[in-house]
């Protein structure tokens, strides 16, 4: 579903990404883990197609700027960016007409509105929600239409107890209904029972690759310990 080839990308004179390949099957939950500033963010938004790099991203085999491999996916940004004058409802709408969805995608949306507990803010603005509810439009938005390819980007930070748990429920349902999940995360607790797939990031590149089986062969050597021991030898 995913497949990065050689991702670079340069800030002036900063590497942020040095190189990078690697790939995810739909039906699997990526993780992207890393220290801050280790150009995590900048992997998820060379791979959404927000910014210019070197390399080649497909998205079920399409080039990720495509309209068709966008029409695929999904994104969760690290900062939420709603449209401050748009209702909870609206921006469900604005998703619904976007994606030409059909009708029962109302009803799927005041699913998601009800799990992540924003039923009763259907009315509120953008712009009159906290950080947190922000984050939890934003999941809505990224969800509603089904996508094949669902990022998020440290997705977890701001939320309530409830709504991690419940985040990391739906993520589960979204892999096995067959989509691709791809998790940019420092908080490795917090996604530990989920994950299929791991990738170790640090000052730009991957340095570490571990699938599920491979941890579960592995004796007492966790992704944890196995993180920690490249991220501090690197400092």
């Amino acid at each position: 579903m995913l497949e990065v080839n050689n991702l670079t990308k340069k800030y002036s004179s900063t590497l942020a990404n040095d190189n990078l390949s690697f790939s995810l099957n739909g039906g699997e939950i990526g993780i992207l883990l890393g220290p801050n500033g280790a150009g995590k963010s900048t992997a998820i938004k060379c791979i959404m197609g927000l910014l210019r790099f070197s390399g080649t991203i497909l998205i079920d085999g399409k080039a990720n700027k495509s309209e068709e491999a966008k029409r695929s996916m999904g994104y969760v940004p690290e900062i939420p960016a709603l449209y401050e004058l748009l209702t909870v409802e609206e921006h469900a709408e604005f998703i619904i007409r976007a994606y030409k969805l059909d009708k029962s995608a109302y009803t799927y949306a005041d699913e998601l509105m009800e799990r992540l507990e924003l039923a009763d803010k259907k009315k509120k603005l953008g712009k009159e929600l906290s950080k947190g509810m922000q984050q939890k439009v934003s999941i809505m938005c990224a969800l509603l239409p089904r996508p094949k390819m669902l990022l998020l980007d440290e997705p977890l930070v701001g939320l309530d107890p409830h709504a991690i748990k419940e985040l990391k429920s739906m993520l589960m349902e979204a892999r096995d209904a067959g989509t691709a999940v791809f998790v940019s995360t420092h908080m490795i607790e917090s996604v530990e029972e989920i994950w299929d797939q791991a990738f170790i990031m640090v000052n730009g590149r991957i340095v570490a690759a571990r699938s599920r089986e491979e941890e579960a062969g592995n004796g007492d050597d966790s992704l944890e310990d196995l993180f920690f021991s490249i991220t501090e030898g690197e400092k």
